[in-house]
């Protein structure tokens, strides 16, 4: 293994700490169901930057597979963790690949998704009142929209098998998260939500609203 490109145990725990203190600046956990949600963001941001970093298991992994295929390739230098730059023939600098850089769009959508709609629901929890401004007049759950968007970011920019088998679970647990407040706000605010639950969709946006915002409609 090259001591350069991993083994860099205090860049894991660095990088560790900044996003999931960045993270935690922009949603703010509050509630035990908030800090669930939080804990399992941090849990594969952890796993993601312990193989960028640390030990790289996927490259040992799959590598007999990468060998064979791809034996031009130094798969333990640090910039080969950009699986899909490598397998696609990217020969530049992975960080200005077209993967690197579709994933810097996903993680900062999902950031300022997160901040954006905190803000309301703050609001909206301190009054006493529906979330229905800013993010939630497009989604009912645009905070866990911006986890994914981020996570789906960085399984853009550096895949790995355990983050992979994580992604699916947590998309499940957000699910039923989601679920569990809907009901809960449909106890609370009864008619009112169900209106607003009628028009507004849970986590993908209607298109045709989004567009007549932008042009002034």
């Amino acid at each position: 293994m090259h001591d350069s490109a991993y083994g860099l145990w205090f860049l894991v725990v660095l990088n560790s700490a900044i996003f999931i203190l960045f993270a935690f600046s922009f949603f703010k956990p509050s509630t035990g169901r908030d800090w669930r949600t939080f804990g399992a963001f941090s849990a594969f941001l952890v796993a993601l930057f312990t193989e960028m970093y640390g030990f790289p298991l996927t490259i040992y992994f799959l590598s007999g597979w990468l060998q064979s295929n791809y034996p031009a390739v130094d798969w333990l230098a640090h910039d080969s963790g950009h699986l899909l730059e490598m397998l696609f023939g990217w020969r530049g600098n992975p960080h200005f690949g077209p993967f690197h850089l579709l994933s810097f769009v996903l993680i900062g959508s999902g950031f300022l998704l997160l901040s954006a709609a905190w803000r309301i629901l703050y609001r909206a929890q301190r009054d006493e009142t529906l979330a229905t401004g800013g993010p939630y007049a497009h989604l009912r759950h645009p905070q866990y929209v911006g986890f994914v968007l981020i996570m789906l970011g960085f399984l853009v920019q550096w895949p790995t098998v355990l983050t992979l088998v994580m992604f699916p679970i947590l998309l499940l647990m957000y699910w039923r998260l989601a679920l569990r407040e809907e009901r809960e706000a449909a106890a609370e605010f009864g008619e009112r939500y169900r209106q607003y639950a009628a028009r507004v969709p849970r986590f993908f946006p209607k298109l045709r609203p989004l567009i007549g915002v932008k042009r002034g409609v």
